[in-house]
């Protein structure tokens, strides 16, 4: 029997978060195993950049500026995917935001912001795209949860984000199950601390030494190794894998 393909050749995939951070190494890293991408984020990010960098791959890629949290965005986001590049197989959703309050004087709009954008925005997102994949005869999904979504930082104060990451695990394992006998396979990849914009804001620059001593490898992860586990779980190589979180941390979840 031979040894399953981890390529994606001539597939057409759909990442959001493209501009920037994991999203965009995503998408670069989908072209570079043989797919042609749609890259979706929002306006006056620097989508511009990540299509350049997979037409230097070879691959097709098309800018899709919208808002993970307007159904209308993604709906047309998917059109032009399969208009300009074929009918759509893959998907990954690592669009999202953090920042930090204590519980206790969070206001309600930064607490329904987070969720807004990183969980009801994975739902539209993954709705639009399964509407896609189901129509097309099946097809993966990776949304990218994280391993706040099993473990409370220590020392950091995002309830809020943490909880938005615990439920995208959830969601992934229902829409695993609702989709599953109709060819649809929806997995999340949880990343540890990360060497991203979003792990080097202000309110947690300072912490990087405690994250690294926190991380039994001893430092942060690169955007590049996030790219064999969500290929991974795309690839036909994991054909029989459906609604598990594949947490990528260094083994911090260990501790």
């Amino acid at each position: 029997m031979p040894v399953p393909s981890f390529r994606l050749d001539d597939s057409v995939a759909l990442v959001t978060g493209a501009g920037s951070g994991i999203g965009r190494r995503l998408a670069i890293g989908l072209a570079e195993t043989g797919a042609d991408v749609g890259c979706l984020d929002l306006p006056g990010s620097d989508l511009a950049g990540t299509v350049e960098a997979i037409g230097s791959t070879g691959r097709r890629a098309v800018a899709l500026p919208a808002d993970v949290t307007r159904a209308e965005d993604l709906a047309g986001a998917v059109a032009t995917v399969e208009r300009d590049l074929g009918p759509l197989r893959l998907a990954v959703n690592a669009a999202g935001i953090a920042n930090a309050a204590p519980a206790e004087d969070m206001p309600p709009e930064q607490w329904q912001r987070v969720v807004d954008v990183n969980l009801t925005g994975v739902f539209l997102s993954c709705q639009a795209e399964g509407r896609a994949l189901l129509r097309n005869g099946g097809g993966a999904i990776v949304n990218i949860a994280s391993m706040s979504g099993t473990i409370a930082n220590r020392g950091l104060t995002q309830a809020h984000y943490n909880a938005s990451k615990a439920a995208v695990m959830q969601l992934t394992k229902s829409l695993a199950t609702e989709w599953c006998t109709r060819g649809v396979r929806v997995n999340s990849v949880s990343p540890g601390y990360t060497a991203t914009p979003m792990n080097l804001r202000p309110e947690v620059a300072e912490r990087v030494a405690q994250f690294e001593a926190d991380t039994p490898l001893g430092r942060m992860a690169t955007v590049d190794e996030m790219v064999g586990p969500t290929v991974f779980l795309l690839s036909d190589a994991a054909s029989f894998v459906t609604g598990t979180d594949l947490l990528v941390d260094g083994g911090v979840t260990c501790w």
